[in-house]
């Protein structure tokens, strides 16, 4: 089976991570949890960039060893797989491991030999908050559009890439979907660039503007490699580029897919300088460049810089890892900045995972226990009929039939479909409707009165089918609450007596109350 690599952007670490870090993390972790739960070889890849000029000047700010500080914070970034549950296979710092100096330095070799790098004096329009040259017609009103602070004049003698020589090959790439990047309008934005016409840029920076901090370019230690070009070849270097390491011939020359979690600001990087670089030094390209929005708070895009930031860390502390990584995937637009609330949070985990799913299968058990001892059997009769999915869990599926029997065959499919068009709200909503219909299946069934002692054995299979075929398909997303669901449904003829699951968040006032788990 085809291999899935799959990275996040790499941050700097001028500051300490915040919920928009934590939402590409966990759409990052989902992809991998779910490729992984169809059997796919998955390795994910997520880091800090730590030769940032911007991580410097913080350093400087905070009268700290450079060193010391970006240590502490790349720290605090690393530490959020505990408390958000990821999964990710490899963490790479850009200013700290081995395999990233030997691999800018083979990758900067290898565009050489091609002849793609020259030297000139530029001038131009620099935002240190994106690390970034700006054209004059690319301002918002004179303002940076990602940071909205004028840009700095800057005038240097650096290094520059032919990225002009690539228009042609990098239109044909997105034209013709050999690089996929959804949602389909980033790839308008993309393409509309592009057909603009592309101009050669800047891949360095004198060594003294920067303190010193970063790659030295190969055959000139006067110049330090650009912050963008040295945290690109992290997708490489990660693999032992250039060292002979299989594993960067097995994820990235292999036929797999290469899948790039990014967010809007940063398209432009990975959409087209990324794959042009690679075509220089011809390397494979990725496969998919997959984008979300920003998040903000009273409609300001989350920012270290602005001071608005939420800390993920705290958030999953005060209202579990659940409630945070289910608002991070059920809320937030495919296209459009998404507004970040507390309310919106404890909405979303109380009504989709307290009263919704974990309803259901309290309900459910509770009803095996009473009428049945905690016993349940296959459902038969009209109730029989659906074949078994790709996300069934390990042995023996109950089957249905009828409406719910219907969206339970549907789950699977809906959810692949959907995380392959980077669709967390329509995955989701693949969830919520099963569950949905599991508690109108109960109400009308009603198994509870006498009338339907003849059906409740196979309402009851019908029902733990169902919650266990929603525990399985919702492990990728919730991981530690699917593991819970897991716990209480076990496996054959047999349940836990039920226990809440996800208790509500909020007391009876709409208080926040104390979650229980994570």
């Amino acid at each position: 089976m085809n291999t899935f690599y799959v990275t996040t952007a790499i941050p700097y670490v001028n500051a300490a991570p915040h919920l928009g870090h934590a939402l590409e993390l966990v759409q990052a972790d989902v992809l991998a949890r779910h490729a992984r739960l169809r059997g796919r070889p998955v390795r994910f890849l997520t880091g800090t960039d730590d030769n940032a000029l911007k991580n410097v000047t913080a350093a400087r700010a905070a009268g700290v060893d450079v060193r010391d500080f970006v240590d502490t914070n790349a720290a605090r970034f690393a530490a959020l797989r505990e408390p958000l549950s990821l999964s990710f296979d490899d963490f790479i710092r850009t200013g700290a491991d081995a395999r990233h100096a030997a691999g800018v330095d083979r990758l900067w070799r290898e565009c050489a030999a091609g002849g793609d790098f020259y030297r000139r004096t530029y001038q131009g329009l620099y935002c240190p908050g994106c690390e970034q040259f700006w054209a004059a017609a690319e301002l918002t009103g004179g303002l940076c559009p990602e940071h909205r602070v004028a840009p700095e004049p800057v005038a240097e003698e650096n290094w520059f890439f032919r990225l002009s020589r690539y228009t042609g090959r990098i239109l044909e790439l997105l034209e013709s979907g050999r690089l996929r990047i959804e949602p389909a309008a980033r790839r308008n934005e993309v393409l509309a660039f592009v057909r603009a016409g592309l101009t050669d840029f800047s891949v360095s920076r004198p060594a003294a503007r920067a303190g010193g901090w970063g790659i030295p370019v190969p055959g000139d230690p006067d110049q330090v490699v650009y912050v963008w070009w040295d945290a690109l070849a992290n997708y490489v270097t990660a693999l032992g580029y250039g060292s002979g390491d299989p594993a960067y011939r097995r994820w990235w020359t292999g036929p797999g897919e290469r899948a790039h979690v990014i967010g809007k600001g940063i398209v432009r990087f990975h959409a087209v300088y990324w794959p042009a670089l690679l075509l220089s030094a011809g390397l494979p390209l990725p496969t998919s460049i997959l984008v979300h929005d920003h998040l903000s708070a009273d409609g300001a895009k989350l920012s270290k810089s602005a001071g608005n930031a939420v800390d993920p860390l705290a958030l999953t502390t005060r209202y579990g890892t659940d409630a945070v990584r289910w608002w991070l995937l059920r809320d937030p637009a495919r296209v459009g900045d998404t507004d970040f609330t507390v309310e919106r949070l404890i909405r979303r985990a109380d009504g989709d995972l307290a009263n919704g799913l974990g309803n259901l299968v309290n309900r459910t058990l509770a009803l095996a226990w009473k009428h049945r001892g905690g016993r349940v059997s296959p459902p038969t009769g009209r109730l029989a009929g659906l074949p078994r999915g790709a996300g069934d869990s390990p042995g023996d599926q109950p089957v249905l039939a009828g409406a719910l029997g219907a969206v339970c065959d549907r789950l699977p499919g809906r959810i692949d479909r959907a995380l392959h068009d980077f669709d967390f709200r329509a995955a989701t909503d693949a969830l919520v409707a099963v569950v949905d219909e599991g508690n109108r299946f109960i109400e009308t069934e009603r198994p509870w009165e006498p009338a339907a002692a003849g059906r409740l054995d196979a309402v009851l299979g019908a029902l733990v089918a169902a919650c266990r075929l929603v525990a399985t398909e919702l492990s990728p997303f919730l991981p530690d609450g699917a593991a819970r669901l897991r716990e209480r449904l076990l496996a054959g003829d047999r349940v836990a007596r039920p226990e809440p699951v996800f208790p509500r968040i909020s007391g009876p006032a709409g208080a926040p109350g104390t979650p229980a788990g994570r």
